[in-house]
């Protein structure tokens, strides 16, 4: 059983930056592809960014944070990071890593097979 842990998050202001972290235990990290999703306040789970199972290996990012953000892996701390540029308040929300097994469909939430328990970022005007 995998247990992700979120770390990282907190209060900027507009266009600053942030990274967060996802540190994985008690599983094999490098058979998984990793995800970071967001959800705000009375919106539905949204996908960020994805990434394949070797270090270095295919990214996808949607397209509102394509060119701000950026996720990366060390496998051999057995952690996931998205390093988050030029924030906007519209980036608000609680963000989430996830695992899964494949690097398909990555922007579906329902095929990933653990999630941390999530991390605040607040951004203000």
């Amino acid at each position: 059983q995998v247990v992700l842990v979120e770390s990282g998050g907190g209060l900027v202001q507009a266009g600053e930056s942030l990274r967060l972290s996802c540190a994985a235990s008690g599983g094999s990290f490098t058979y998984y592809a990793m995800g970071w999703f967001r959800q705000a306040p009375g919106k539905e789970r949204e996908s960020v960014a994805a990434i394949s199972s070797r270090s270095g290996g295919s990214t996808d990012y949607a397209d509102s944070v394509e060119g701000r953000f950026t996720i990366s892996r060390d496998n051999a701390k057995n952690t996931v990071y998205l390093q988050m540029n030029n924030l906007k308040p519209e980036d608000t929300a609680v963000y989430y890593c996830a695992a899964k097994f494949t690097f398909r469909n990555t922007r579906v939430a329902s095929g990933y097979d653990h999630w941390g328990q999530g991390t605040q970022v607040t951004v203000s005007s």
